[in-house]
């Protein structure tokens, strides 16, 4: 009997998952395997807290694949290499995969090919891991867009995403196991205190993803409008990392947010669909970095590349562990390093902080994201920091500044989030919570904060940090304007 390799990337999940679906269906043997390739991914391979994630998913998917009567063999280093020697080993005669659209896929995409092709090994490749193709989602003139919404006007005027497909009841196993690594040997759990956090917070796996679509759709969704941006409660999906390891079909969430709407009121219906756009979102992420693949690094738009960010690492430092003096600063860096996630709204406030307060590198911000993050995706990490310093696709402009008092109070007007996080502040009145430094001395004392000591004063100045970003758009944009004269 001859074999098929599927070859998981992104999409490590049984259900709705096309390339093996297409080996199941043609009858052959089927051999998945995953292979880890840190030197083809460079700076962005996986890291930190999606480490842990990847060794949980893949462990998931391995006890899986043995309820079907299969397994998983896991392979490290050239992938292409790797995959023609499993090839060999097997005698398989042909590859099925989905494809992903990192800026290194497409060159490994063509080695691969040249390599089948040398070995008359036949390529399937299957599209899995988005609703809509950025290869095809074209403006009127045939350019990528750079705006979401005309983008998502354009995916919502096509036809509906494919219907997602079970997963197969059973799989048929090679004759012979190929060799496979261990687990272990991938050394993907980092010896870092925080995992304990991280296996708190999450259960990685198609399971766990499954679970949290029940439990959104059931208690969130229909008043998403609203509680996404409350952080003190459970108003988002919790679904970036199951999404992003393609534990759960993109397609299949669709769909069960569409059945879930079909009997629910107007208002439901519109706080449902406003999800959805937040997944379009996800998609014109990578819209983005498929067409425009050197912002994982640089800015979408050339000016920012002289843009006079500081280099400050006391700043950073205090940025990282959640101790600027800006309580809802403070509060979404360590829920994020306590638990690799940390909600939308603070990201959005710990990012314009970064890089207006403090003026740092958005490049800062997204590599300690990549590090930190459960659901680290090049994708949504480069576009969202570019939209924070305002130098990317569809940019919020560099002289919106986030006020972390005024969002704190808006958002968080108890301070239920900030007590959660920065327990120090936890007796402070709501009053005070987002700004003890105006705290009088005797209400500092009765809520048992000591500014300076067991918690910090503002790291910078709200209204000077902000006079500052602003004059250094003044300048740079004043670079831009001579060099522009000159040419």
């Amino acid at each position: 009997m001859s074999a098929t390799i599927v070859w998981f990337q992104l999409d490590l999940r049984l259900d709705d998952q096309p390339a093996l679906g297409f080996a199941v269906a043609a009858g052959n043997a089927v051999i998945p395997v995953y292979c880890l390739d840190i030197a083809r991914e460079g700076k962005w391979a996986p890291a930190g807290a999606s480490k842990w994630w990847l060794h949980e998913s893949l462990k998931s998917l391995d006890a899986s694949l043995r309820v079907k009567g299969s397994r998983l063999i896991l392979r490290s280093g050239d992938t292409v290499k790797e995959l023609m020697a499993l090839a060999k080993e097997s005698g398989a005669t042909s590859i099925a995969f989905n494809r992903r659209y990192e800026p290194w896929v497409r060159e490994q995409e063509e080695a691969l090919q040249t390599a089948a092709q040398s070995r008359g090994i036949s390529l399937h490749r299957f599209e899995s891991s988005l609703l809509f193709n950025p290869d095809v989602i074209r403006t009127g003139s045939g350019l990528a867009y750079k705006v979401f919404t005309p983008f998502w006007k354009n995916c919502r005027s096509l036809a509906a995403p494919d219907a997602p497909r079970a997963a197969p009841s059973k799989i048929t196993p090679p004759t012979q196991w190929p060799s496979s690594l261990e687990l272990s040997d991938l050394k993907l759990l980092p010896n870092k205190p925080w995992i304990k956090g991280l296996a708190d917070a999450w259960t990685p796996g198609e399971a766990g993803g499954a679970a949290n679509v029940r439990a959104f759709l059931k208690q969130a969704v229909g008043d998403y409008s609203v509680g996404r941006d409350v952080p003190g409660v459970r108003g988002t999906s919790l679904l970036s990392a199951h999404l992003h390891f393609g534990e759960i079909s993109v397609r299949r969430v669709w769909l069960a947010t569409q059945t879930r709407m079909s009997d629910e009121t107007k208002t439901f219906r519109d706080n449902a669909d406003k999800f959805r756009a937040e997944l379009g979102w996800r998609d014109f992420g990578y819209n983005v970095l498929s067409n425009f693949p050197r912002t994982a690094n640089e800015p979408l738009r050339s000016e920012f590349k002289e843009f006079p960010w500081q280099e400050n690492a006391a700043h950073l430092r205090a940025w990282q562990r959640g101790m600027t003096g800006y309580p809802l600063i403070d509060a979404g860096m360590r829920q994020l390093y306590a638990t690799g996630w940390m909600h939308n709204r603070v990201r959005m406030n710990v990012s314009s902080f970064l890089v207006k307060h403090l003026r740092q590198h958005w490049l800062r911000g997204a590599e300690w994201f990549w590090e930190t993050l459960v659901d680290a995706d090049l994708a949504s990490n480069s576009l969202g920091w570019q939209w924070s310093a305002g130098c990317g696709a569809d940019a919020a402009p560099y002289f919106r500044i986030f006020n972390p008092i005024l969002q704190g109070e808006k958002f968080d007007p108890q301070g239920d989030y900030v007590k959660r996080w920065v327990p120090e502040l936890k007796n402070l009145t709501p009053k005070f919570i987002h700004q003890p430094w105006n705290a009088s001395s005797e209400e500092l004392q009765m809520a048992g904060v000591e500014l300076g000591k067991n918690y910090p004063r503002p790291i910078v100045d709200h209204v000077q940090a902000r006079n500052g970003a602003l004059a250094a758009l003044k300048m740079c944009n004043a670079s831009r304007g001579a060099a522009l004269d000159a040419e």
